[in-house]
């Protein structure tokens, strides 16, 4: 049967209405809350006060001392008349939607009226026709996002980031070619040409980016349609949400998000609404079905779009959609919310303004140099157009403007890699967060285990027997099939109605699954027992209640939950043969040993299948059924004077994988704790299966305060750490003496190397502090710990948290991350969203719930726990192939280009090195090779290093710089400039002697040589000096692949781990090259020459050199990790 709630309906005891209270809200649900509060209240309004704050305002704006105030700000009007207006046309718009929510009355309609009004059938929904008029009518249902303004996005391609220093630079070409210029030269307003053209090309690719960008985020999330269950021509049906339209039947349980804006016509009696992300509101909301609020917004009987199913389940008729929604019209009102930056985007923006600064002071310093040296002292060296010119071409070239592109190209190619392996990455931010985490915090069914429970042990007073031997009389039987089969929220699919129960198809809970296939093997044939009522499983209360009744018989309880939370309650236990003993202290001691016998040999889990039956003059139940608020209190109250059915223990295998996936993690020091609501030995068997446990020696909750209290003393009275703990050396003393030949194994803890078996006893206590390092800990036992306690709780590496509650596990989550330490958090029901939230990544599971993977990071399409090892794999290889963007662009934009300009103005050489060169170099032949590294596949020991930690490891730092500038910018610098001085010689016969400190003589008749020709000698070895810098760019492309492996060890060329597509950086910069430098016009314009055959071959072995000096350094790291040159290393 439907059951109803009235308005007037208390919360029920116990329910948990307060476990998103530390939920962490974004600043999108903070902007929706405000909107949606101000609505509220407008509707709350009656008209005459509304009218009167209406009249009030208008009559302070047309007021004198209004128009005073104004006018004393008119400096700030036009910086504000934009706001003015954005905030009149908002107070416009939210005053029409007030109105238009003021008329709606689907609250206030009786639930006959709403289905009448929509024309729609409780029994059969809408028919097909029905459904294609309306959705062709009103359309899908989304909610649209306002589009960002043409404008604004033009101005942000072509005047933000990098762009905005290119634009001066172009216009002080173009002012040093005319009028500064005396005579103007025509390569200064080419090159103001050239830079234009730049930033219209960074502009297009900044376009493109932000479009690829915008598709692959958009092709990624649409992998994760939202579905619901409606009812249409009769039939139940799985559709996507936006495929709703008005007058839906539509039926949502615990977990399920609302997909549009619904009236409740049936509800449960526990049915629960997070509106958080709409309201504001921490606490869950109880439905009804009757309106308990004249406000359309605040009334109980209105489910809206974007609230969450936390408990309970509903029956609804949609009566908005998409835009027609509150979600959608709150939404129209809230600002655009500006994108937040990642933290590598943060790290990269502060190194390009870095850059940016330098460059400008370099640039300031050359000109200044000019200013107060130059022109005195070598009058006719430099001209005024000539002296802007080097120090703006110092700024054109000396920072990579395409990093930030790179940087977001990076983040969508890895996040497109992790959707081809089954990941889905629901915005960037997540992708580089991955990198950094180093504790994973896992539910044990159906993460860890392949949630396919079945039940092995049932266990009656008198004996116990395996599920596939079932002992017992019919009486005893008949009892155990009906809580078995009716305490449950599992159903057996219609269609397999004809095969064994292990093989068919079950919908619901692993749990119920496992009873429900018990229940079928005991008896095929359901029953004709009626389920009055149902208060499903909840974790805070640890049990599951049914009201059933017979056809002519009277009400009674069907109970299943944990032994520990009902033991309390029983009072009777049946035999084998249906007898009813009573349940005294020895039998519930035996009992609860056979639970832990169950759970320490196999791994079960336990649950308690109980029954109160009363006597027919003595029935609280009876004359109930119509009236199922009353029944809900009655049935809470009878959890007294139950009879126990039976004791049934379930196993959960683990997955195969997962055993090696736990282990991988330990290598990549990512530390793998279990968080389940299980009993702690079960959870601790499970957790040795998969790995997750392997020490020898598992300390419990008084172990680890015993640690924390010595490490305490020790930090008071560094005196009294010599004085062993005597409990604990006992312990170890016991252990060692019966397992000696395991003490190496124990030993492995990277706290300590030494052997337990030949440690002293007085120091056995404090090598075993640091060599135990698993534990296993209850719910109950984390009450009232403090911060000391969890700071030990915190530093063990293996960690099974058992029995624990949803507000708990987000205390977990809580401790750990205030130590500093980034955590990731699996879940998959409304039970694991505070502690998602709370996460630095919350994961969920594909077949999850929708809250779930909705309020989830990341989404593992395949279910399989092991993907996430792809997803750290990604989320480390995204910083490490950046590092490798940077690495191999810096040494050339900033060393290898400022040093030509800084001997040009300090040493009086002619400029090796011409500005258009450079920006050539920067702005098409390495753009291709910096590309393709951002698609270079991890190195082989990626995951074998510790995970990064932003506070420490930055993107880049002083070792970072020494390899760019000191190591890879030197050598290219140097084979540059002896191209340079090779090319000047092979020309003309000068030596470099007789160019340092030309200045001013290299002029006509130096040397015996025209100004012409000198002009030629230069223009030809400044094209070799920029073919050497090339060629030695693709040295450094190999070189930059990677951080300590060999060329060999990761081939670019063949092999799981090539790039082969860096080689077509080769052809592209000789076709680049030849182009600028053979074409007269280039010539003639840009004063480039044309490079000798030769030159472009005597650069090859400097590349080879530099491959060659990165291979030696790298053997040296790899094979003195802690020489010099090791800790160096970048």
């Amino acid at each position: 049967m439907e059951i109803q709630v009235v308005e007037t309906q208390p919360p029920a005891a116990g329910l948990p209405v307060t476990f998103t209270q530390h939920a962490q809200q974004s600043r999108t649900n903070l902007q929706l809350a405000a909107e949606f509060r101000t609505l509220s209240i407008q509707l709350s309004e009656d008209d005459e006060r509304r009218s009167q704050r209406l009249r009030n305002v208008q009559g302070f704006l047309q007021s004198p001392r209004w128009r005073e105030i104004f006018n004393e700000i008119i400096p700030l009007r036009s910086a504000y008349q934009q706001r003015w207006t954005d905030d009149q046309q908002r107070s416009v718009a939210l005053t029409k939607i007030a109105e238009h929510l003021r008329s709606a009355t689907h609250h206030t309609e009786t639930v006959n009226d709403t289905y009448v009004k929509f024309n729609t059938s409780p029994t059969l929904g809408l028919e097909a026709e029905a459904v294609k008029r309306r959705a062709d009518r009103d359309g899908p249902n989304v909610v649209t996002a306002r589009p960002r303004l043409v404008y604004l996005r033009l101005v942000s391609w072509f005047f933000g980031g990098f762009n905005r220093f290119l634009w001066i630079s172009m216009i002080a070409f173009w002012l040093c070619w005319q009028p500064i210029g005396n005579p103007p030269q025509t390569g200064n307003l080419a090159l103001a040409v050239v830079i234009l053209f730049v930033i219209c090309l960074q502009a297009l690719f900044s376009a493109w980016q932000e479009w690829i960008t915008s598709r692959a985020l958009t092709s990624i999330t649409s992998m994760l349609p939202a579905e619901c269950t409606v009812l249409r021509d009769g039939q139940l049906q799985k559709i996507a949400g936006v495929q709703l339209v008005p007058g839906d039947v539509v039926t949502l349980r615990a977990g399920d998000r609302v997909p549009a804006d619904m009236r409740l016509v049936s509800v449960s009696l526990d049915l629960l609404l997070d509106r958080s992300a709409l309201t504001g509101a921490t606490n869950p909301t109880i439905g009804t079905v009757n309106y308990t609020n004249e406000n359309y917004l605040e009334t109980r009987n209105i489910a809206m779009m974007g609230a969450n199913i936390t408990q309970g389940q509903c029956t609804g008729v949609v009566v908005a959609t998409g835009d027609r929604s509150v979600l959608g019209r709150v939404t129209q009102l809230t600002l655009r919310k500006k994108v937040a930056r990642t933290i590598l985007q943060i790290e990269v923006h502060r190194l390009v303004n870095g850059l940016t600064t330098v460059s400008l002071v370099v640039g300031a310093l050359f000109i200044l140099l000019w200013a107060v040296w130059l022109r005195t002292s070598y009058p006719g060296f430099m001209s005024v157009s000539d002296a802007l010119a080097n120090g703006f071409g110092v700024l054109v070239t000396f920072v990579p403007g395409s990093l930030p592109i790179s940087l977001t190209l990076a983040l969508t190619a890895i996040a497109k890699r992790m959707q081809r392996h089954n990941v889905l990455i629901k915005n960037l931010t997540t992708v580089e967060t991955l990198g950094t985490v180093n504790v994973i915090c896992c539910e044990k069914t159906g993460t860890l285990t392949q949630r396919n429970m079945t039940v092995t042990h049932i266990a009656y007073a008198d004996c116990e027997c395996l599920a596939a031997r079932l002992m017992g009389g019919p009486t005893a039987a008949a009892r155990l099939y009906e809580t078995a089969a009716l305490c449950n929220d599992a159903v057996f699919d219609p269609e397999t109605a004809h095969l064994l129960p292990a093989e068919r198809t079950v919908s619901g809970d692993a749990t119920d699954c496992a009873l429900l296939r018990l229940a079928a093997e005991i008896r095929p044939s359901p029953t004709n027992v009626v389920k009055l009522l149902t208060i499903p499983f909840n974790l805070r209360r640890r049990y599951m209640l049914a009201v059933c009744k017979q056809p002519n018989g009277s009400p009674y309880v069907l109970v299943k939950g944990a032994p520990e939370t009902l033991f309390p309650s029983c009072t009777q236990a049946q035999t084998a043969d249906g007898t009813l003993v009573p349940f005294d202290a020895s039998l519930r001691a035996r009992m609860e040993n056979t639970q832990a016998r169950w759970a320490e040999e196999s791994g079960c889990r336990a649950l308690l299948l109980c029954r109160r039956e009363f006597s027919p003059e003595n029935n609280p139940l009876a004359g109930l059924e119509d009236n199922p608020a009353q029944m809900y209190t009655v049935a809470t109250q009878s959890l007294s004077g139950l009879c126990i059915v039976g004791l049934v223990g379930m196993v959960d295998p683990p997955r195969t994988e997962i055993p090696s996936v736990v282990d991988t993690f330990r290598g990549a020091g990512i530390r793998v704790f279990m968080v389940t609501g299980d009993y702690a030995p079960t959870a601790a068997f499970v957790a040795r299966q998969c790995r997750i446990i392997t020490g020898s020696i598992i300390d419990s909750i008084e172990d680890a305060l015993d640690r924390a209290e010595h490490h305490l003393i020790a930090k008071t009275n560094p005196a009294a750490e010599e004085k062993p703990l005597s409990r604990l050396a006992s312990r170890i003393s016991n252990f060692t003496s019966n397992a000696s030949p395991q003490m190496d194994d124990l030993c492995k803890c990277r706290s300590t190397p030494t052997s337990l078996a030949l440690a002293r006893e007085e120091s056995l206590a404090e090598t075993a502090v640091g060599c135990r390092h698993s534990l296993v800990v209850s719910g109950p036992e984390l009450e009232g710990l403090r911060a000391e306690h969890w700071d030990a709780i915190c530093s063990y590496e293996e960690i099974v948290f058992a029995r624990i509650r949803p507000d708990q596990k987000l205390q977990i989550v809580e401790e750990l991350t205030a130590r500093s330490n980034y955590v990731a958090v699996t879940g998959d029901d409304v039970n694991d969203l505070p502690a998602m939230r709370a996460a630095h990544v919350g994961v969920a599971m594909g077949n999850g719930s929708e809250v779930a993977k909705e309020a989830a990071d990341m989404v593992l399409l395949d279910n399989n726990f092991s993907s996430i090892v792809t997803a750290i794999e990604c989320g480390r290889l995204v910083f490490a192939n950046l590092k490798k963007v940077i690495m191999y662009l810096l040494p050339m934009t900033n060393l290898s280009e400022i040093v030509p300009s800084m001997f040009n103005v300090v040493l009086g050489l002619p400029i090796p090195l011409s500005t258009f060169l450079m920006l050539v170099i920067n702005t098409i032949t390495d753009v291709w090779a910096s590309t393709m590294l951002i698609h270079e596949e991890p190195e082989h020991d990626i995951l074998l290093h510790p995970p990064r930690d932003p506070q420490k490891e930055s993107l880049v730092n002083v070792k970072f710089f020494v390899q760019a500038y000191g190591f890879i910018g030197v050598i290219e610098t140097v084979t540059g400039h002896f191209m340079f001085f090779l090319s000047i010689y092979w020309q003309s016969g000068i030596g470099p002697s007789s160019i340092f400190l030309a200045f001013n003589r290299w002029s006509d008749g130096y040397l015996g040589f025209s100004k012409a020709q000198l002009a030629e000698f230069v223009s030809v070895a400044g094209s070799v000096h920029f073919m050497a810098l090339v060629i030695m760019q693709w040295g450094n492309m190999f070189a930059a692949r990677t951080r300590t492996l060999s060329i060999v060890q990761q081939n670019p060329l063949w092999g799981p781990r090539c790039n082969p597509l860096l080689l077509v950086a080769i052809p592209i910069s000789v076709a680049v090259a030849l182009f600028v430098n053979e074409i007269p016009w280039f010539n003639e314009v840009f004063l480039t020459g044309r490079i000798p055959v030769e030159f472009f071959f005597l650069p090859i072995p400097f590349a080879f050199l530099l491959i060659a000096a990165e291979e030696a350094r790298k053997y040296v790291v790899r094979t003195y990790p802690s020489s010099v040159v090791a800790r160096m290393a970048w």
